[in-house]
């Protein structure tokens, strides 16, 4: 997939911001969306873009221009190119630690490792994606990585965990409300359905896939579901509905320079013409088929167009040519389909739920860790609260402690003052009193004085 854009598909908005920029990262940003938003698939844009990138040691842009020029170059068919520029840009996501654009190159590999029947690398690749994505809770790219790894199953047969990967991948795109990844998903489940020999169940998920693309002007989306509605028309000898559909579906490949999908096309056309016992036409574009699977080395495309010479030689009695055919036909589906290729899925199918399992295991150990750290923390805050408590109660008592103690001494001496007081009022008092006595004992005397000086005057 490209590596998206971080300002959004205002491409308006884009060009006039770019246009007034004046700092080179800057520059390079907005060029950066403009070529994704623009959906522009020139290898000399982005080569240009990645050297101007390298200049600013921008490495952010850079691995997200080297996916893009991976996904290009894949998408023309030139697999070296892209597996280089996939593992450059890895190297540099791995240095930043970019887990999103990390998953997203190992998704690219596994794509293109895919295409080239090497299941044990795609497997690696997408399972590697897919634990990333988890981590970062990334839902769009597990309904992608879901949805690759359903393609490995049905594939190699197993179209019950196919359609359970295919399921997980469209709850996932509605949930996120990814309308290109709930077409894919779609068109996937249609896939199965047609492998189960249900061709009415089949037409109703790829009419829903295609209903989407046109709205959503998917042309690469587009030419694959009718690719697939075509084969199901074909299936049901409705032959120039199906030859219709070919080749409008070759028609758009051709205008995206998509080597893969014209292969493809071009020998689903061959394989409706020898139905229709037009063998020179249906050996031309089989034969171009050919040609263009084995130019790119994909085991699938090249099976697929094998078998359809090998009926045609044997309609044209070039039985040795049928033969060979036939080797070659079988050579391809065992370099895809076998024991080797079985085990590994296997293998890999419980790597990932152990390693799921181990991840949910320690999510939910980390969330007990937490609500045990959580728990201390609070038990923790509560014995301070207490003993904060206590020591303010402390505190307070002594405090209260101290003021009834100064109070009782300030009493004390209050009391003694008193005491002393009421002493000394007693001894002023007494004083008085005896003062009193005697002026009282003195007045008795003077009154007898008194009356005996007037007792001698009468004598006189």
């Amino acid at each position: 997939m490209f590596q998206l854009n971080s300002f959004g598909q205002n491409i308006d908005s884009l060009m006039l911001v770019l246009r007034n920029a004046k700092q080179d990262t800057v520059k390079i940003q907005l060029r950066f969306d403009i070529g994704v938003a623009t959906g522009n698939f020139n290898v000399g844009y982005w080569d240009t873009l990645l050297a101007d990138a390298k200049k600013t040691s921008y490495k952010k842009y850079q691995a997200g221009i080297l996916n893009n020029l991976g996904y290009i170059y894949d998408d023309l068919g030139e697999i070296l190119a892209a597996i280089e520029c996939y593992k450059k840009g890895l190297k540099i996501q791995e240095e930043l630690g970019h887990k999103q654009g990390i998953s997203t190159t190992l998704n690219n590999l596994g794509q293109v490792y895919k295409k080239q029947g090497d299941i044990s690398r795609a497997l690696e690749y997408f399972h590697r994606s897919l634990k990333l994505q988890e981590e970062v809770g990334d839902k769009g790219a597990r309904a992608v990585s879901l949805n690759n790894i359903g393609r490995i199953y049905s594939m190699q047969g197993d179209i019950s965990k196919a359609m359970d990967c295919f399921e997980k991948s469209l709850k996932l795109n509605e949930e996120t409300d990814d309308k290109k990844g709930i077409a894919q998903s779609l068109n996937s489940i249609g896939l199965i359905y047609r492998k189960k020999g249900d061709t009415k169940k089949s037409l109703e998920y790829y009419n829903k896939s295609l209903l989407i693309r046109k709205i959503t002007g998917d042309k690469r989306g587009l030419a694959d579901v009718l690719n697939s509605i075509g084969s199901i028309y074909g299936s049901q000898n409705r032959m120039q509905k199906a030859l219709d559909n070919f080749n409008m579906s070759l028609e758009m490949y051709e205008e995206l320079k998509d080597k893969r999908g014209i292969a493809q096309s071009l020998n689903a056309i061959a394989t409706l013409l020898v139905k229709k016992n037009e063998v020179g036409k249906a050996f031309s574009y089989a034969s171009r088929s050919l040609q263009l699977a084995q130019e790119l080395g994909f085991p699938e495309t090249i099976k697929n167009t094998a078998n359809t010479l090998k009926i045609i030689y044997q309609m044209q009695n070039k039985y040795k040519d049928a033969f060979e055919m036939f080797e070659l036909e079988i050579q391809m589906r065992d370099s895809v389909i076998n024991e080797e290729n079985q085990k590994i899925i296997v293998k890999k199918q419980m790597q990932y739920t152990y390693e799921k399992k181990e991840m949910e295991g320690k999510a939910e150990q980390d969330k007990k860790d937490l609500i045990a750290s959580e728990q201390l923390k609070q038990k923790e805050k509560e014995r301070n609260y207490f003993i904060a408590g206590f020591v303010l109660v402390a505190l307070l008592a002594l405090f209260i402690f101290r003021g009834l103690r100064q109070k009782h001494k300030a009493n004390a001496i209050i009391t003694h003052q008193k005491v002393m007081v009421e002493e000394k009022q007693k001894e002023i008092l007494d004083s008085i009193h005896y003062a009193k006595r005697i002026q009282t004992a003195l007045m008795t005397s003077d009154n007898y004085f008194d009356k005996s000086l007037n007792r001698l005057q009468k004598r006189e």
